[in-house]
């Protein structure tokens, strides 16, 4: 169970530091006992965002620690590209998808990238010129369902379909907002193990979140002071995010509780979401 934490706002650098440290220790075995607790392969949401770069980073170190006749579980790495992306963003996550796939196999690991792309009669241009739709808006967020869930519902669906069940594993928090934190604890309050809940939208996966109770600090801190493992810079990534607006980077969007990221750099440059 994730014992209660404390308010880190308040918390001095150090005592934060060591916080972070105790927590990765913790979530490194539990990490490794899910993963080796049965068979069913793992799908990680990944964004090129704070969030799912710590997850990933998570998972991938505490893989990488198992003994090799361990780690044989297929880890399926997602990002869905809208194809309306910010171009910078855009280029920043194919290249760390490559360099994923280059990293697992020098280091003999179970990770498979998957970049995922909006069918043709689900794209932007083919809706808003082709269909005639309004431009999104809050009320009527065709977009969100049509470029984001579509892909990634449709790529997990295929894992059920071979392996008759998957663990989706997220980069949510409860800090993130008011909403996504209610959206969770009444997921949490149907887990049918500890640490997983259940997908509402998709039978047969269960979401695993493992940092849904970290802050931005220690987020940020775990990204600064532990390596990237696939030779990405966390550096470069959190140059990205200087200017942007606070958290607003697109995770993986698995249901309309997501909100639109359109007024951060994470987000498709067409948005008409922006407040």
């Amino acid at each position: 169970m994730t014992p209660n934490r404390k308010n880190t706002q308040n918390l001095t650098q150090p005592v934060l530091a060591e916080t972070v440290k105790q927590d990765i220790e913790r979530l490194t075995v539990e990490i490794q006992e899910l993963y080796c607790l049965d068979s069913v392969p793992w799908i990680i949401g990944y964004s090129g965002g704070k969030d799912s770069t710590a997850v990933l980073q998570l998972v991938w170190n505490a893989i990488a620690d198992l003994p090799p006749h361990q780690r044989t579980k297929p880890v399926h790495i997602i990002s869905t590209d809208t194809r309306v992306e910010n171009p910078i963003i855009s280029t920043w996550v194919h290249q760390s998808l490559e360099r994923m796939a280059i990293a697992a196999q020098q280091q003999s690991l179970p990770f498979c990238p998957h970049p995922l792309q909006p069918e043709v009669q689900d794209s932007f241009w083919v809706n808003l010129i082709g269909k005639g739709y309004p431009a999104p808006r809050q009320k009527f967020r065709w977009c969100t369902e049509r470029l984001k869930i579509h892909p990634a519902n449709r790529f997990i669906r295929n894992i059920v379909r071979a392996s008759g069940e998957t663990i989706l594993v997220l980069g949510t928090r409860k800090a993130e907002s008011q909403k996504r934190a209610a959206t969770m604890a009444k997921h949490a309050e149907k887990r049918v193990r500890d640490r997983l809940s259940p997908n509402a939208s998709l039978p047969n996966s269960l979401i695993y979140s493992p940092i849904e109770d970290w802050g931005n600090d220690e987020v940020w801190l775990y990204l600064m002071q532990w390596q990237n493992p696939w030779g990405h810079s966390n550096k470069d990534l959190f140059t990205i995010y200087r200017g942007a607006t606070a958290d607003n980077e697109c995770p993986l969007v698995v249901d309309t509780s997501t909100p639109s990221c359109g007024s951060s750099r994470f987000g498709c440059w067409v948005c008409t979401l922006v407040d």
